[in-house]
């Protein structure tokens, strides 16, 4: 069974629609001037980090391998194209043929980014590869937002697991594409359902303050849950008084009690307060679970505070203030005419304002110190140099039109954890600084 068989909304059955209208009139253009089957790179890049971050973390890229392959043109929606008159019929007929049968680039999912580097390449016709920009920009912007969220929240947790709990905090289908990115970054775990069906992230959670009003007492819930969960839960303590709730709580479900969590007030104070009240009860192994609008800087305030484990929704789901990643995606080089072995020249815009991009198919690589710490993100168009040859970060995604990079979830987390580790170690100060490592062109 998946998501399909159950009807969830987590698979889109076509991703054709993804998109912004000047694409299809570009395309419509370019079939009408002659110019459609020019060979194309675009290329995916941001030009500055969110102010005050040190790196980027690429996240969603197995999202867009999916996007690519549902990027179908079906009878449905060629009919809302010709209904409302965005094409023409020519332009429809080539639709409804439609198929990515290009190649795309990248660096790996996890990996880190800085500045300009060529986050994902994308190379077939101009027809084709346009068509792209704007699910692939969609996915990478939001889902590299959140990963970067969790990565900082990660370092600050100090080893600590985190919950993603910030479903009911954006749209239901960003929420599952959110605790996908969130455990990229770095968390264990999830609330969302949806998220744990679909990319199989494990799932959490017990009870809410509702459980606890909707009985005559604190005492009757708690029962009423460890009956039903086991004494290994957690239970919600700060309904009321909290010094009640735990003494409540362990006299209920024993000094095995799983958890206890906190979600208002000082949770530096309470978190003291109630560790001590539970050693003194004789359940040393409760751990105790904290949450209310967390964000890394929260997080690190609470690093010498005997919490267990975080959860955070809002600041996560969010981006932590930095929603989007600003990438673009920008033809670098085309061919003057048809033909896959055309020569390519380099293009680029020029323009006032800081939005001028570097022409040419670049690859990228990040060079080591002495020491094997990265020193610099280092972005050529022409040959690679020989000391550089076995740390390039550009791997095959997709080959005639054909993933060939699928991969599981807890690899690209992995990879995540070790470019994290990579870096320079002012890369994990939660203080506002510029990016960790410069970007140098050759």
């Amino acid at each position: 069974m998946n998501a399909a068989d159950l009807r969830l909304p987590v698979d889109v059955p076509s991703t054709a629609l993804f998109t912004d209208r000047y694409e299809l009139t570009m395309l419509q253009a370019a079939l009408r001037s002659g110019t459609a089957d020019r060979r194309s790179v675009f290329e995916v890049f941001t030009r500055r980090l969110p102010e005050g971050r040190r790196y980027g973390v690429v996240a969603g890229t197995g999202r867009v391998l999916d996007a690519v392959e549902n990027f179908r043109f079906d009878s449905g929606v060629l009919d809302f194209l010709a209904s409302r008159k965005i094409v023409d019929e020519p332009t429809l007929a080539w639709l409804a043929d439609y198929r990515f049968r290009g190649d795309i680039w990248g660096y790996p999912e996890g990996e880190v980014y800085f500045p300009g580097s060529p986050i994902l390449r994308v190379e077939g016709t101009f027809a084709e590869a346009v068509l792209l920009e704007t699910v692939i920009l969609s996915i990478l912007n939001h889902d590299s937002a959140v990963a970067a969220a969790a990565s900082r929240m990660a370092v600050a947790a100090g080893g600590r697991p985190l919950i993603e709990m910030g479903a009911r905090r954006t749209h239901e289908l960003a929420a599952v594409a959110a605790a996908r990115a969130a455990y990229v970054g770095g968390f264990a775990s999830t609330s969302d359902l949806a998220a744990g069906f679909r990319y199989s992230i494990p799932t959490v959670g017990t009870s809410a303050h509702a459980f606890t009003l909707l009985h005559d007492s604190e005492r009757d819930a708690f029962t009423a849950q460890v009956d039903s969960l086991g004494g290994n839960t957690t239970l919600l303590v700060d309904t009321y008084d909290v010094a009640e709730a735990v003494r409540t709580a362990v006299e209920i479900a024993g000094p095995e009690l799983g958890a206890v969590r906190i979600d208002s007030g000082d949770l530096l104070l309470l978190a003291h307060r109630v560790r001590q009240q539970l050693d003194d009860l004789g359940a040393t192994k409760t751990r105790i679970v904290v949450t209310s609008d967390l964000d890394e800087y929260a997080i690190a305030s609470l690093a010498a505070a005997p919490v267990d484990a975080y959860g955070v929704g809002t600041q996560l789901v969010t981006g932590s203030g930095h929603p989007t990643c600003s990438m673009v995606y920008k033809l670098v080089a085309r061919a003057d005419g048809p033909g896959p072995d055309a020569p390519l020249r380099p293009v680029a815009k020029k323009s006032m304002g800081g939005k001028t991009s570097i022409g040419g198919r670049k690859w990228a690589a990040r060079r080591p110190d002495a020491d094997g710490v990265a020193e610099a993100e280092v972005v050529g168009t022409g040959p690679v140099p020989a000391e550089l040859a076995d740390h390039q970060l550009i791997v095959e995604l997709v080959r005639g039109g054909e993933v060939v990079a699928r991969e599981p979830l807890d690899a690209v987390r992995d990879r995540h954890a070790a470019a994290r580790a990579g870096l320079p170690l002012s890369a994990t100060q939660l203080s506002r600084g510029e990016p960790v490592l410069p970007t140098e062109y050759l």
